[in-house]
């Protein structure tokens, strides 16, 4: 896991190739049979650095509990 870690911090332009390849390929699954396969929207829009609009209110609720 480090890594990636280390290769995505020292390299952005494979980050965000990476995360178009996932975002494409969860789009794909969309039409597709590949139905499971569409969770893959969200972790390319991460990797490309667009956030969640509700993300921080997410993740401090789940830190309260």
């Amino acid at each position: 896991m480090a890594f990636f870690k280390k290769i995505f911090q020292n390299n952005p332009k494979i980050k965000k190739i990476i995360g178009a390849i996932f975002l494409l390929i969860g789009l794909i699954a969309l039409i597709t049979p590949f139905t499971p396969g569409s969770w893959l929207i969200f972790v390319g829009l991460e990797l490309l650095g667009i956030r969640f609009l509700l993300w921080d209110k997410i993740k401090n609720k789940f830190k309260k509990q």
